[in-house]
């Protein structure tokens, strides 16, 4: 008998995929499920293919003491904090991610391009000069943005994805500042900045792009926002977990033309409905939240959850016999 594997996000759109899957393992697809849904039949299933983007399901404690067979977890995504992996490491489970993946995450542009065009789109007020055209007006006033060329921007973390960011920023002639302690630039036009306090007070707009750990988790708190612009532009493509979003509500509603355009929101997995940045956003124009699309582009898919299933088969053949 071959493995049992759930999965539990979409795939079916992504062309090979499944017939990767299918050829090591019995699978078992369920595109969107709750909790609830995953914990009535996990103890039957060997393997998880999963990915954050959408999900409902947080795979922790209670999934995986309720996973009796539960051997390996596959996320087709550089992030993990979907997944508990301290107590899946204590209960022996495996976990593989695309994390140290470099040679195909190298090839996926798609997060960095998502965070250009959250920018673009608060800077020239692309959605709310849409919705203000539904409604029958025709008034650029209250839409006048701001230039590239003109514009500061502010780069955190200069990983894969803050590079290409960061360049997509100086093709349009803004002036790029970096801030990484354990990044190098070798890029000339590209200012490295020591101090972050430096970067917080000079930047028009600030993009995140970190992983989330203990050193990130609610980097970006009242302490930071002291020090930035009032009309400060937060771009963050990254994990909503790096903001303490309380203290970035309040420090909305006192700057009003300070603006935050993000992927991710802290608990968008666990409980998302009741987030204080979501509920902002249904009465202030300051907020553009799109649902956690930066990765999600057909060629981004096809090559990163390929690649993920991938790395499930070889731990199929290599660890698990039949039954």
């Amino acid at each position: 008998m071959k493995p049992k594997l759930l999965v539990i996000t979409p795939v079916k759109h992504i062309k090979g995929l499944c017939d990767i899957l299918n050829e090591v393992a019995d699978v078992t697809y369920h595109t969107d499920p709750t909790i609830d849904d995953v914990l009535t039949i996990i103890k039957n299933y060997d393997a998880i293919y999963t990915n954050p983007n959408k999900s409902k399901v947080f795979i922790g404690k209670e999934l995986m003491d309720a996973g009796k067979k539960l051997k390996t977890i596959c996320t087709a995504s550089t992030g993990t904090n979907h997944i508990d992996k301290e107590y899946a490491s204590g209960k022996g489970i495996k976990v593989i991610s695309l994390t140290e993946e470099r040679d195909v995450i190298n090839r996926i542009s798609s997060t960095a391009e998502h965070a250009f065009a959250l920018t673009m789109a608060s800077m020239r007020n692309i959605v709310t000069g849409y919705d203000d055209v539904l409604k029958g007006q025709w008034n650029y006033e209250k839409f006048i943005g701001r230039q590239m060329d003109g514009l500061k921007i502010g780069v955190i973390g200069y990983g894969r994805l803050g590079k290409l960011y960061g360049e997509y920023c100086l093709a349009f002639k803004s002036k790029v500042l970096v801030f990484d302690p354990y990044k190098e630039v070798q890029n000339k036009e590209i200012i490295k900045i020591e101090d972050i306090n430096i970067l917080l007070e000079e930047a028009d707009v600030i993009s995140l792009h970190v992983h989330v750990n203990d050193e990130t988790l609610n980097m970006v708190n009242q302490s930071w926002f002291s020090k930035m612009k009032s009309e400060i532009l937060i771009v963050n493509t990254s994990r909503g977990e790096i903001i303490n979003e309380s203290d970035l509500v309040t420090f909305l509603s006192k700057n009003k033309k300070a603006r935050i355009a993000t992927d991710v929101l802290s608990d968008e997995i666990k409980n998302r409905n009741k987030n204080i940045l979501l509920k902002y956003a249904f009465e202030n124009d300051q907020v553009l939240i799109t649902p956690h699309i930066g990765g999600m582009t057909r060629e981004a898919q096809a090559i990163a959850y390929k690649h993920a299933a991938k790395l499930l088969n070889s731990y199929f053949k290599s660890n698990l016999k039949a039954g």
